[in-house]
C-alpha cells in the first residue's frame, strides 16, 4: 500500500553515471561515481533528516537489470530541496575520500 507521508529517494539519483534519461535527478557536478546505500544513509543523516526505511535488495523501475537501493524520508521538506542538501555532503564526502 503506498504511503503518503514518506517519499523515496533512490541511489540512481545520485549515480554521475547515468544519463537523465535512466533515472539520474541532479545534475553531474551534484553527483558522485557509484554510491553506495551506506554513503547515501551517512549522506541523508549528516543533512539532518531521518531516514525511516532502507533496502538494498531492490531495483530501480529504470534499470530493472541490476539492483539498487533506496531509502525513505518523512515529507518535511519538498523532495528536490532535500536531494540537493543530501548530495552536498555526498560530493563532499567522496572528495575528502579520494584526498
Amino acid at each position: 500500500m503506498k504511503d503518503y507521508e514518506h517519499f523515496v529517494i533512490w541511489l540512481d539519483y545520485f549515480n554521475k553515471t547515468l544519463t537523465r534519461k535512466m533515472g539520474r535527478r541532479l545534475p553531474k557536478e551534484k553527483c558522485v561515481f557509484d554510491p553506495s546505500l551506506k554513503e547515501l544513509i551517512d549522506a541523508t543523516k549528516e543533512a539532518g533528516f531521518e531516514v525511516t526505511e532502507s533496502d538494498e535488495k531492490v531495483r530501480f523501475p529504470r534499470r530493472a537489470y541490476v539492483r539498487s537501493g533506496y531509502i525513505t524520508l518523512p515529507k518535511s521538506t519538498p523532495k528536490m530541496q532535500a536531494m540537493y542538501k543530501i548530495s552536498e555532503r555526498l560530493v563532499a564526502k567522496r572528495a575528502k575520500q579520494s584526498k
